[in-house]
């Protein structure tokens, strides 16, 4: 199966398109929505099975099936009955990736009913897009792909995701939120669920203390303090929150640490690499739009404190670092670690970085 060639860009601007239309009640006869995240799936899901019948309709038209317990021939029968008292029959198959013979529901999305909507839910992975079912739900419905982002594409998400629930969040409190909770949208959107609670009423934007307070973050011993620690050569800072976090080695595990640190100093070398090409061979120096996203930085803030501290390393000495990241990222998962700690490994790793 060919690999996708969408982005997790082009995921969020389907799923704001697909919102759009369900609210205006532009509702197409079949939705297969299927891909690694699950959060887009299930908000889609929830949106279309509260939106399409009311809940008096709903008892009598809304049948919901699991793929585990079912098969395509059951799936299909319900689809095509006749709605009792109201315009749609509605059939949301959850967890269709482990319905049997699920190219067979081809049977019934090549040509479906007008009276019936089917909702199928196809997580961990796309169906085959060469396959019967994807082609006829192409062409007689909708197909919406969710992609799972990748870390740097987390911040800006999160930031807009944030900005929807009429908040902001500081770039420090970004950072501390992106390196703890990983690319995973629904444990991130269920945190901040919980931490839009807890904030003080009248609060508008979310720091670093109020993370730090409510979802137990440290807001002085995590990668974001370290980072500036290494970039800005403070050895004694970076040395005590390597202690930290070799006291805590379960909150703070060092594949992650290392992983925010090759993009600190992949944004360096970027940086570095743009500023030579303008000075050698007279290129225009990019703008910090155009920046930002060579970059792979997410706000305005990081991008000028990057611009900065890579100013102060040359860049033999950051492809150096990277050298070592690179390195240290096998260790981390056990390769030529020599029974060496978590702990003893970032303050070796650390040492050799202030050696550059």
């Amino acid at each position: 199966m060919a690999k996708s060639t969408l982005k997790f860009k082009d995921s969020i601007a389907a799923f704001d398109s697909l919102t759009r239309d369900i609210s205006a009640r532009r509702f197409a006869p079949i939705y297969l929505l299927m891909g690694e995240e699950s959060f887009f799936i299930d908000r889609l899901c929830e949106q279309l099975a509260g939106s399409i019948l009311n809940e008096a309709e709903r008892s009598f038209n809304q049948i919901t099936l699991y793929g585990k317990d079912s098969d395509a021939g059951t799936v299909v029968n319900y689809c095509r009955q006749m709605p009792m008292m109201g315009a749609y029959e509605v059939i949301i198959l959850k967890e269709a990736q482990q319905l049997r013979d699920i190219d067979k529901l081809s049977l019934y999305t090549t040509k479906p009913s007008a009276t019936t909507i089917l909702i199928i839910c196809h997580k961990e992975k796309n169906v085959d897009k060469r396959s019967s079912l994807y082609k006829s739900a192409s062409a007689n419905g909708v197909v919406f792909e969710s992609i799972r982002p990748r870390d740097y594409e987390i911040g800006p998400w999160l930031t807009d995701y944030i900005a929807s629930k009429g908040c902001s969040i500081t770039p420090k409190g970004l950072a501390m939120l992106t390196d703890h909770l990983g690319t995973d949208i629904a444990k991130i959107s269920n945190e901040i669920a919980k931490l839009l609670v807890s904030l003080p009423e009248g609060t508008k934007q979310i720091t670093d203390v109020h993370i730090e307070e409510n979802v137990g973050i440290s807001k002085d011993f995590n990668n974001f303090e370290l980072c500036k620690a290494v970039v800005t050569r403070d050895v004694k800072r970076a040395l005590t929150i390597a202690e930290h976090f070799a006291r805590n080695p379960k909150d703070n595990p060092l594949l992650v640490t290392v992983l925010a640190l090759f993009g600190k100093f992949r944004e360096m070398f970027v940086i570095n690499y743009l500023r030579w090409q303008s000075r050698h061979k007279q290129t225009p120096f990019p703008s910090d739009a155009e920046l930002m996203g060579l970059a792979k930085i997410n706000n305005i803030y990081a991008l000028r404190e990057a611009k900065e501290v890579s100013a102060q390393w040359q860049n033999s000495k950051v492809f150096a670092v990277l050298g070592l990241l690179r390195e240290y990222d096998a260790k981390s998962k056990g390769v030529n670690a020599g029974g060496a700690t978590e702990g003893e490994l970032l303050r070796e790793l650390l040492l050799k970085i202030f050696m550059q």
